[in-house]
């Protein structure tokens, strides 16, 4: 059996094998325009209506009739030259696997909502400039193009229809010389910024067809002004065009030249518009063949982000023990699903993804877009036909078979910390996350590439349950002496509401143990028992399943989802991200359907409500709080952790550069826990230093792996506890507890003089 037939439950989607292939909606579409452009042209000449008003355009003054033949028929035959330029790249995303990305009733608002989000540019909008910019040249490209379609509308009407005079027409002038000076001004700005400001991002990937599409557009903004002026000035020699001052462009223009013969007029005329008409062929041309087709390949992924698993959850997949797939993940471009394919043509190469890649940014070997360029370049060569790259590339680039590993190493896919930050930024909604998942998914399972440190965590986790490789039976020694913690017998139900998940380094590793009896303390304070599993919790598998060793995964998860739903488990609180994640996320993939609340949401909820009192919590201490990927990007859980930090009387809190959706990881996600980082700084080391950058004198945490991160940078600094405290944030919230209730005791007792064992007044 081929590996394409690996599609997991989510892909019910039938889009590549519909009856009606995408390719060939493609080529209707375009050929209905290329059609209806011979047409318009047409009619015309049949039916010789024009506008007798006196405040109009009138359509093809001055152009010749062999030009205007020219322009009716190049036109047309490129619109179907793009049909079918178009239609050959969708046939390469028909070669995916399927995809659940259905438009229901369901999901049709999230759907249009997405679009906005996208088209509106409020992802690029995060960067100002760029989305400015971006916006104008966008924005002013479709005024532009309506402008010139209800032209050809009014042109096609009857005396009595057409609307294209008086009032209406001074509007619409004003309108065309807006939108096209919004237009000229983004495309100057663009060719400033990608060849004289040349940000890095732009800089490394800067390509001769960048200089084209903007010299493309360049010349189409100005050159329609040109063919303005000189038709404003020819046209006035002849008639009163006063009202064409509402073309505040054009019409001031015209005055330079307006003393020119009659002829000349003519002749620059007629070259403006020639030239105008050509930068508009020539933008046809480079349409599909370029990366301008993200034009309308961007759109379409916006519409299509929405999906039917969460956005921390990876892609299902069947169950292994049963299964008898030969094959398992990402090796070949068929492999990947028709929306995974969609992804690499939808791409900008604008590198926003590679700014913010904590791997990259240190050294390592990984590029998040040079991911996307790379699995697109093999795409686009063994497609049938082949098609042109995403981008333009060397000519010792070779692509000689559709394994995706013609140009992607093991190396770059294993230097991911799976932080999610390049799918969060990215502006048309790229996966690109998933994609490395998917290959890992191969190297792990089919060939056992990995890096010899995860070999050990995954025999641990398959031995001893546990990454660590302790024994199970210490997963409850933390709870000795705490009260308000039971060990619950898998063998009965639960009796408490929750059941505390403590995962493996909350029970196992020795900072993160305090993080454990400090929520259990807080616990006890709002009042709430809870039940733990002990001896019995393994592993969510969360390590192994981002690593690509789904079979583990499904060895640990499947008796852990079993004995939850034996046990009549519905709600659990976690301290770990990643535990709050798979099961929240991913259990129930195989039957685990939880309510499952971090511990940073639960203390909110709990404060909010009065249930655990903080109003005597203080410490007068300046504070940084550092995101954890799988609590953040991953679920988007970002206000909770900042609200407990914010409730504490006296703390001064200030935000790292890098906070919320920009927050930078702390190189442990993704398994790389368990892996050395042997290539450029640590990343938790250049994390550790924005920490310290702040001034702050405690850094807070709500994730195990990044509590030992960010204390093994910050210790790697050399700035030891007594001058920086980082831990978790239920340590700092029990310290501030601590220090105030000691601080109100102490204002209210009295001071005793020892000698006459007497209070002291005013004490």
């Amino acid at each position: 059996m081929s590996s394409t037939a690996q599609a997991p439950p989510e892909t019910a989607d039938a889009a590549p094998g519909a009856r009606v292939k995408p390719h060939q909606l493609a080529l209707v579409l375009f050929t209905a325009i290329a059609i209806f452009t011979v047409i318009s042209g047409i009619i015309p000449q049949i039916t010789g209506w024009e506008n007798d008003n006196a405040v109009h355009r009138t359509v093809f003054v001055n152009i010749p009739g062999p030009l205007q033949i020219a322009f009716y028929t190049i036109i047309p035959v490129l619109l179907v030259w793009v049909a079918v330029m178009f239609a050959n790249r969708m046939k390469n995303w028909e070669r995916g696997a399927p995809a659940q990305r259905r438009t229901t009733t369901k999901n049709a608002a999230q759907r249009l909502k997405d679009f906005r989000a996208g088209v509106y540019m409020q992802t690029l909008l995060r960067d100002a400039g760029a989305g400015l910019m971006h916006s104008m040249i966008y924005f002013g490209f479709l005024g532009l193009l309506g402008v010139t379609t209800v032209l050809e509308i009014d042109h096609q009407l009857p005396p009595a229809l057409k609307f294209l005079h008086g009032d209406v027409y001074r509007g619409y002038v004003a309108f065309g010389d807006t939108v096209g000076l919004i237009f000229l001004g983004g495309v100057v700005w663009a060719i400033g910024r990608r060849y004289i400001q040349r940000p890095y991002r732009i800089r490394i990937k800067s390509k001769p067809e960048h200089a084209v599409i903007l010299g493309t557009f360049f010349v189409l903004g100005v050159s329609g002004f040109g063919a303005e002026m000189f038709r404003i000035a020819l046209e006035g020699q002849t008639r009163d065009v006063d009202y064409e001052r509402w073309s505040y462009v054009g019409y001031p223009l015209s005055t330079l030249v307006d003393g020119m013969g009659t002829g000349a007029l003519e002749t620059w005329h007629q070259w403006w518009w020639v030239a105008h008409v050509v930068s508009f062929i020539v933008f046809l041309a480079i349409l599909p063949i370029t990366m301008l087709r993200h034009m309308f390949t961007s759109p379409i992924n916006m519409y299509l982000k929405d999906k039917d698993r969460p956005k921390g959850a990876m892609r299902p997949m069947p169950n292994l023990m049963e299964t008898e797939l030969e094959s398992f993940g990402a090796s070949v471009v068929e492999d990947f699903t028709w929306k995974q394919l969609l992804d690499l043509d939808a791409c900008t190469m604008c590198g926003r993804c590679t700014s913010v890649c904590p791997a990259h940014a240190t050294g390592k070997p990984l590029d998040p877009r040079e991911i996307v360029l790379k699995a697109g370049e093999v795409m686009a060569a063994t497609g049938t036909p082949a098609v042109s790259p995403p981008l333009g590339t060397v000519p010792e680039v070779r692509v000689t078979a559709n394994s995706l590993f013609e140009r992607i190493t093991a190396e770059e896919l294993w230097a991911c910390t799976t932080c999610k930050a390049c799918d969060e930024i990215c502006p048309v909604n790229i996966e690109i996350t998933d994609k490395i998942f998917d290959m890992r998914r191969y190297l792990s399972l089919m060939e056992s590439n990995f890096p010899a440190e995860l070999g050990n965590a995954y025999r641990a986790m398959e031995n001893q349950g546990n990454p660590w490789g302790l024994n199970q039976g210490e997963r409850a020694d933390w709870a000795e002496g705490i009260d308000g913690v039971s060990i619950v017998d898998p063998g009965e139900a639960l009796q408490s509401e929750y059941l505390y998940w403590v995962g493996c380094a909350g029970s196992f590793d020795d900072k993160n143990k305090k993080v454990t009896q400090a929520m259990a303390n807080l616990l006890r304070r709002a009042g709430i028992d809870v039940s733990i599993l002990g001896p019995s919790e393994m592993c969510t598998g969360d390590s192994a399943r981002r690593s690509g060793n789904e079979y583990l995964f499904q060895m640990l998860a499947q008796p852990n989802v079993e004995m939850l739903n034996g046990m009549g488990v519905k709600k659990i609180i976690t301290q770990c991200p990643h535990c709050f994640n798979t099961l929240l996320n991913e259990y129930p993939q195989i039957g685990g359907n939880y309510e499952v609340v971090h511990h940073t949401q639960l203390l909110e909820q709990l404060i909010d409500s009065g249930q655990l009192d903080v109003s005597q919590a203080s410490l007068d201490e300046r504070i940084t709080y550092h995101d954890s990927c799988y609590l953040g990007r991953h679920n988007d859980v970002y206000v909770a952790p900042r609200k407990i930090v914010a409730s504490i009387k006296g703390v001064e809190v200030v935000e790292m550069q890098r906070n919320g959706t920009k927050g930078m990881c702390c190189g442990a996600g993704g398994a790389r826990m368990w892996m050395e980082e042997t290539t450029g700084t640590k990343v938790n080391d250049e994390r550790a230093a924005e920490a310290l950058s702040t001034g702050a004198s405690r850094v807070a945490t709500a994730c195990p792996f990044c509590y030992i991160m960010m204390d093994d940078g910050v210790k790697g600094a050399g700035v030891e506890d007594d001058q920086v405290k980082v831990a978790d944030i239920a340590i700092h919230l029990v310290d501030a507890l601590e220090a105030g209730e000691a601080e109100f005791h102490a204002a209210n007792t009295p001071f005793v003089d020892v000698e006459k064992n007497t209070p002291v007044a005013g004490a």
